[in-house]
């Protein structure tokens, strides 16, 4: 079983971030349809909302479903952005939020989202600061969570048995990196074009609850990789336990011993509040669906957008490589380096496309070389395994094909499209910026996959 979860920003006419979640989720929510295919809900930003799809099957055409729901679920949206006035915008990092707009009031005015800043801002005990050194640089301190609003990006979840866990976790860590590759779609914040997917060093350091002697001894960060191969689920809620303390004030009256005891199914709720305040790229998640407890990997490395065809692109070749990876007889995790795999996401998050992986058996190769030799055939026997029809197959691994042989994703095309603002246009970066989110969220409404974008 799978799902799916997408963020979403909101962009005014001008090009500038609409703080406009409440409108449109009230524009959302006025039709009352209790059979509605989604939810919809407020984000950390007051510009972002959240798209929660139902969960599914792939075997057949299952990733055709998403791709035809989750056009239709936009299409409904922007329709509520046009009532509200604003743009809708799946994207990584909000290219024209500046520092300027960095305050509360660039925070969802839900309780959950103010009460998390205040949590993270009294653990830490000082400003937060952002330092991330790309193509250009950004130095900034902010009194509050808001920057790490401008992070959205999709989350593919996969509901595997407690046996299998393990298996299916280390192998979605050992191909993080070359997901961040081919999905890379966050080069700019706060008006610098930083990393390829800036989301990743921007959210390591936007939810940073360590204090300064904290970060010194090495404590962790709470955007985390992690630092092994696990041998269980327990593995990773125990290191939750050891590393990371609670930020959400949330209590159950829940005892679940007892409730274990006369055969109930305990629902864990500050188990599952707490995990969901350390920000692993491959989540652990427990849950209780129809009286039935389950757990799942829940991928959170790929940004937003930029259409669905792109969001299912990426979809189908996480889903594809992890099930080929996971049911190896031998799994790729045991001829891999922890270390490896890390360098590799850090690599693709820093140089997107263009960047360059370590993969067993090949050495240092570039992301696009191992991905049209041995990975796309790999992905297609993985969604072959979970019944995927070799048509659905085709259309969305060709898309990754189409991008490696181009050399385009949503990172690449957002830069060339800013360079070509500014030196034919001799336009300012502000302006610049918002020209081109502009033209990218036409663009994404128009449904053609980015690697055939003009610039």
């Amino acid at each position: 079983m799978t799902g799916l979860e997408l963020e979403l920003d909101l962009v005014e006419p001008t090009g500038d971030p609409a703080f406009a979640n409440d409108a449109v989720l009230e524009h959302l929510h006025t039709t009352g349809d209790e059979d509605a295919l989604y939810s919809a809900q407020h984000e950390l930003g007051a510009f972002n909302i959240e798209l929660n799809l139902p969960p599914r099957l792939l075997d057949g055409a299952g990733i055709s479903w998403y791709e035809s729901d989750l056009a239709a679920i936009l299409a409904e949206v922007r329709e509520a952005g046009d009532k509200a006035g604003v743009h809708i915008c799946p994207i990584g990092t909000m290219p024209t939020l500046f520092t300027d707009h960095m305050s509360v009031e660039a925070l969802s005015r839900t309780k959950r989202y103010r009460v998390l800043n205040d949590e993270i801002m009294q653990q830490r005990g000082e400003a937060l600061r952002i330092d991330i050194h790309g193509a250009e640089s950004v130095d900034y301190s902010s009194a509050t969570i808001a920057p790490e609003s401008a992070n959205t990006s999709v989350q593919f979840h996969l509901q595997v048995s407690p046996e299998d866990f393990a298996r299916y976790w280390n192998a979605a860590q050992a191909i993080a990196g070359v997901q961040v590759a081919m999905g890379a779609n966050s080069p700019y914040l706060f008006g610098r074009q930083l990393w390829a997917e800036t989301r990743v060093i921007l959210f390591e350091q936007g939810t940073d609850t360590r204090r300064a002697q904290q970060r010194r001894a090495g404590a962790r960060p709470r955007a985390w990789f992690g630092e092994q191969w696990i041998g269980g689920v327990l593995d990773l809620f125990d290191e939750n336990y050891r590393h990371f303390a609670p930020l959400l004030p949330l209590c159950d009256e829940e005892d679940p011993a007892a409730v274990m005891a006369v055969g109930g199914v305990p629902t864990l709720k500050e188990l599952r509040y707490h995990n969901g305040t350390v920000y692993r790229w491959n989540r652990p998640v427990y849950d209780v669906a129809g009286g039935r407890p389950h757990v799942r990997v829940e991928n959170r490395v790929v940004a937003a957008g930029p259409t669905a065809i792109d969001i299912c692109a990426n979809m189908a070749l996480f889903y594809g490589l992890v099930a080929h990876f996971a049911e190896a007889e031998q799994p790729v995790h045991e001829r891999m380096d922890f270390a490896q795999a890390a360098k590799n996401f850090q690599a693709a998050a820093r140089h997107g496309i263009q960047a360059d992986q370590i993969w067993p058996g090949r050495g240092l190769v570039s992301a696009r070389q191992l991905v049209l030799e041995d990975l796309l055939p790999a992905a297609a026997e993985g969604l072959s395994f979970l019944g995927v029809s070799r048509r659905d197959a085709d259309r969305y691994l060709g898309v990754i094909e189409s991008r490696c042989r181009r050399g385009v994703n949503g990172a690449s095309w957002q830069v060339a499209r800013v360079q070509v603002a500014e030196h034919r246009h001799r336009m300012e970066r502000r302006d610049a910026l918002r020209a081109m989110i502009l033209d990218y969220a036409a663009r994404s409404a128009d449904g053609r996959p980015v690697h055939e974008w003009e610039v």
